[in-house]
């Protein structure tokens, strides 16, 4: 996986399936054996349809990464994909987060991840250099599918880096955890959870739902959806395409073609 230069994220969670799969046919002497009747029995163990499709990626790609055997899981169907739609929370309630953040690089880490939409790894994995104040701009480096992208530099938000800068003066790694190393999307999630209760918001808050909002609200502000696809990284529009359904404003003040009828 590391040779095909996939994500390392995407190796450790391939890697928990796999450890999971080979945990539950611990008796058996080799995986090659193992039929595709039974891997199908085992994922319909998965009751979360998402939680059922990791575990196959992770198995056929040990199947024909490491055991040679391609097509074992060929004639096991894939699950049918939930569309759940994102719940973001008002742009109040992010202003309420704000508030009760007192922590300089927590609040910055909120900012990142609201202003500009970017995803929890995204933020963790940022460098210095890659904060271009001259042109106003955030490079992307090797974002999801390894692909770089840029998004704007809000002025607020540049006030804010300098503010951090100054206290922390981080080396590399634009946030640093403990003994130096970087910062951990756990972490993050954590203290969301902990800021979420202390500003009333009873949601279920973590970081990739203030990427939701990001979107949601950019788009109830007017901005283009083409430009909010390029911003998130998405490769289709059709991905983009789900806030539309998920803004509530924007399907509230929708014209209805009753309004211009007599009744």
């Amino acid at each position: 996986m590391q040779s095909k230069n996939w994500s390392q994220s995407t190796i450790d969670n391939y890697a928990s399936q796999v450890r999971c799969f080979l945990r539950e046919f611990k008796s058996r002497d080799r995986a090659r054996n193992i039929t595709a009747d039974e891997i199908e029995k085992y994922l319909l163990q998965k009751v979360q349809i998402n939680t059922r499709k990791h575990a196959r990626c992770g198995i056929q790609a040990f199947y024909k990464l490491a055991i040679n055997q391609p097509m074992k899981l060929a004639h096991i169907p894939w699950p049918k994909k939930e569309r759940k739609l994102p719940q973001p929370i008002d742009a109040s309630d992010v202003q309420k987060l704000l508030k009760v953040c007192t922590n300089l690089k927590h609040k910055t880490i909120i900012a990142l991840l609201y202003g500009c939409g970017l995803r929890v790894s995204e933020v963790i994995n940022m460098k210095i250099k890659d904060i271009d104040s001259t042109k106003n701009i955030i490079n992307i480096i090797a974002g999801k599918g390894k692909k770089d992208r840029q998004v704007m530099l809000a002025p607020e938000l540049l006030s804010l880096l300098r503010k951090y800068y100054q206290a922390y003066r981080p080396k590399e790694y634009l946030f640093n955890g403990q003994f130096d190393l970087q910062y951990s999307d756990r972490s993050i999630n954590e203290f969301l959870k902990k800021y979420a209760k202390l500003a009333g918001i009873r949601q279920n808050l973590h970081a990739h739902l203030l990427r939701h909002c990001f979107a949601t609200h950019s788009l109830e502000q007017g901005t283009d959806i083409s430009l909010i696809q390029k911003l998130l990284g998405h490769n289709s529009i059709k991905t983009t395409m789900i806030y539309t359904h998920v803004s509530t404003n924007i399907i509230a003040n929708t014209h209805s073609p009753l309004s211009s009828l007599a009744l």
